[in-house]
């Protein structure tokens, strides 16, 4: 049966229970770039290597298709310009201190990744502060401290990061002008005004990266998981299905088929 959308009464806002040791998988969708089938894949893949009680939330503009035992909520407005260019701005108002009431400990998952081992640790790894928030460290330039925003873990519904969307909306013209990217702004305004630790980089690899051998090798080789990974991030013009099939576009970007990625993108 196909999943709805929460309406604002109170009635269903509290219907989550709020407690601070609760796990939340929270995803988000707007668009149509991504299909409900994205949510639902990445439902059972978190059921398929979670073996820690959580309940999966998706924010998103259009709940039809989504598995019902996913919590389908709208995703909060930001007080943005009109037209702008897409960015994943909208990504930042998981941090919201009051977000449906939900309360705990929440671990945000990009839809398009693919999930190969236990995530177990994504919850148990411990900060070293209690205003950390946890992420990808970048791969391609980390010397830049920027965190990759496909998988990160925050405190969900408490006021720790209050200011981070005010400051956002209020100073949008300058810090858009300075970062091309939420995962850029996030970074920056935790390591000033908070904490931001960094996943095992093991455990977080890029389909891009990592797993596609460098050119000329791609194109004869095939991609492959490397050792240890958990999730695979997709980021540029690659996704999972393309991943599977193989192919590309300029002759020099073509990559070979990964037949492998199937069984766990299900």
């Amino acid at each position: 049966m196909p999943a709805t959308m929460p309406t604002s009464t109170a009635q269903d806002t509290a219907a989550p229970v709020a407690t601070a040791d609760k796990r939340y998988i929270i995803c988000m969708k707007w668009g149509d770039k991504y299909g409900a089938e994205y949510v639902n894949r990445l439902y059972n893949m978190v059921s398929k290597n979670l073996t820690l009680d959580f309940e999966m939330v998706c924010l998103t503009d259009d709940a039809s298709g989504i598995n019902a035992q996913v919590k389908c909520y709208p995703i909060p407005e930001l007080n943005l310009p009109a037209g702008l260019p897409e960015r994943g701005w909208k990504k930042l108002t998981t941090f919201k201190p009051e977000l449906y009431d939900l309360k705990g400990t929440a671990l945000f998952l990009d839809i398009d990744i693919v999930i190969v081992d236990n995530i177990d640790c994504f919850f148990e790894y411990e900060a070293e502060h209690a205003d950390s928030v946890v992420i990808i460290r970048d791969w391609k330039k980390p010397w830049r401290m920027v965190g990759n925003s496909s998988v990160y873990r925050f405190k969900i519904g408490q006021n720790t990061y209050s200011n981070l969307l005010t400051n956002f909306e209020k100073n949008f013209v300058k810090i858009s002008g300075e970062v091309r990217h939420e995962q850029a702004y996030l970074s920056n305004y935790l390591r000033e005004h908070h904490h931001l630790e960094y996943w095992d980089k093991s455990w977080c690899v890029s389909f891009k990266y990592q797993c596609i051998r460098p050119f000329p090798q791609s194109l004869v080789q095939a991609p492959t998981l490397p050792d240890n990974a958990k999730i695979v991030i997709f980021h540029g013009e690659i996704n999972p299905p393309d991943a599977i099939q193989g192919g590309g576009g300029k002759w020099y970007r073509h990559v070979k088929p990964s037949p492998w990625l199937k069984d766990y993108w299900q």
